[in-house]
C-alpha cells in the first residue's frame, strides 16, 4: 500500500513539473514567430495612399520614387521615406508695408502639395514636411506679400483686392516652383490696418458723407428755388392773360350776374337834415352814361356823385 502510495506520488510530481516547461515553450514559440514576422515584414515597405516613398541605399537617395502599395525593399541596406502629396493647408498672418507706409496685416490660407514626381528631389534639397513649411512656405508668403503690397498704397489695397491676390498667387507660384512646390489656391483671409489708420479711415468717410449730405441739400435748395420762380412766373403770367381777358362788357356781365336785385340806398346831408332814399335802376343807368353837366362818368365814386347831385336838384325843385 505505500510502495503504491510513493509510486503516485512521483508520477504526480513528474507532470507538475513538465507543464511549467510546455508554457516556457509556448512562450518562446510566440517570440520566435513575431521575430521571424517582423523580419519577412522588413524586406517590405508599404506606401500608404496619397504618399509617395523616397528610397535611400544607405542613406543615398535614390532616383526611383515609391508610389502606393507595397515594395520590397533590402533591410539595412534600403529605407524609405514617406512624403504626403496630398493637399495641404497653411494658414499663416504677417506683416508688411503699403506704399504710404501704413501697416498692412494680412491672414493668409495655402493650399499646396509637392509635385510627386519630384518628391525625391524635395526630400533631398529641404528634408520631410515639417521642414518644408517652416524652412520654405512660411518663409516664401510672408516676403511676397512684402513684395506686393509695397506696390498698393492703403486704399488701393483695398479697393483692387483682387488684383493683389492676383499678384501675390503668380509670384508665389513662380518662387516655389523652384521648391517643386505647386500651389492649388490662396486666400487672402483678412486684411487689416493699425487703429490709427482705421479712425483716419472713419474720419474720412463721415467727412464724405457730410460733404455729399451738403451738396444735397444745396442742390435741393438751387431745385426748389427754380421751381418757386417757375410757379410765380407762370401766376404772373395766368394774372396777365387773365387782366387782358376782362373787357368792360364782361365785367358788366359779371356784376349782373351776382347783383342780388335790391337797389342800394343813398344818405345825404348831415344831422337832423339827412335824407336816405334808395335809387332805382333807370337812375343809375342815367348816371352812368351823364352826369349833370353831360360829362362821362369813369368810375364808381364818380357815378354816386353824379347820383347825388341829381337827386339833390330834384328835391330841391320840389
Amino acid at each position: 500500500m505505500t510502495t503504491e502510495f510513493i509510486a503516485i506520488n512521483s508520477t504526480a510530481q513528474k507532470i507538475t513539473s513538465q507543464k511549467p516547461n510546455k508554457d516556457i515553450q509556448a512562450i518562446v514559440r510566440i517570440v520566435l514567430f513575431l521575430l521571424a514576422l517582423t523580419i519577412i515584414c522588413s524586406f517590405f515597405s508599404i506606401v500608404n495612399a496619397g504618399e509617395r516613398g523616397v528610397l535611400m541605399k544607405f542613406g543615398e537617395v535614390q532616383p526611383e520614387i515609391l508610389n502606393e502599395g507595397i515594395h520590397p525593399i533590402i533591410p539595412i541596406v534600403n529605407t524609405v521615406e514617406k512624403l504626403s502629396v496630398r493637399v495641404q493647408n497653411q494658414e499663416i498672418t504677417t506683416e508688411a508695408s503699403s506704399k504710404d507706409l501704413q501697416n498692412v496685416y494680412t491672414d493668409v490660407a495655402l493650399n499646396w502639395h509637392i509635385i510627386p514626381e519630384k518628391t525625391n528631389l524635395i526630400f533631398q534639397r529641404v528634408g520631410n514636411q515639417e521642414a518644408i513649411v517652416h524652412r520654405i512656405i512660411n518663409p516664401a508668403v510672408k516676403e511676397v506679400l512684402k513684395a506686393v503690397m509695397a506696390n498698393y498704397t492703403a486704399e488701393e489695397i483695398i479697393t483692387a483686392r483682387g488684383e493683389v491676390k492676383a499678384g501675390v498667387d503668380k509670384t508665389l507660384r513662380t518662387r516655389l516652383a523652384t521648391y517643386n512646390i505647386e500651389i492649388d489656391d490662396i486666400s487672402l483671409v483678412n486684411i487689416h490696418f493699425s487703429d490709427q489708420f482705421n479712425h483716419a479711415v472713419e474720419a474720412k468717410q463721415i467727412a464724405e458723407q457730410e460733404a455729399k449730405r451738403a451738396g444735397f441739400l444745396a442742390l435741393k435748395a438751387r431745385n426748389q428755388a427754380q421751381a418757386n420762380f417757375n410757379l410765380a412766373q407762370g401766376e404772373a403770367e395766368s394774372h396777365r392773360l387773365i387782366v387782358e381777358s376782362l373787357t368792360p362788357s364782361i365785367l358788366q356781365r359779371q356784376a349782373i350776374a351776382k347783383w342780388d336785385g335790391r337797389m342800394p340806398w343813398i344818405s345825404t346831408g348831415s344831422g337832423d337834415n339827412t335824407r336816405l332814399f334808395q335809387l332805382e335802376l333807370d337812375e343809375i343807368v342815367k348816371a352812368a352814361q351823364t352826369n349833370p353837366n353831360q360829362e362821362r362818368v369813369e368810375s364808381r365814386s364818380e357815378l354816386i356823385d353824379a347820383l347825388l347831385k341829381e337827386k339833390e336838384s330834384e328835391l330841391n325843385k320840389n
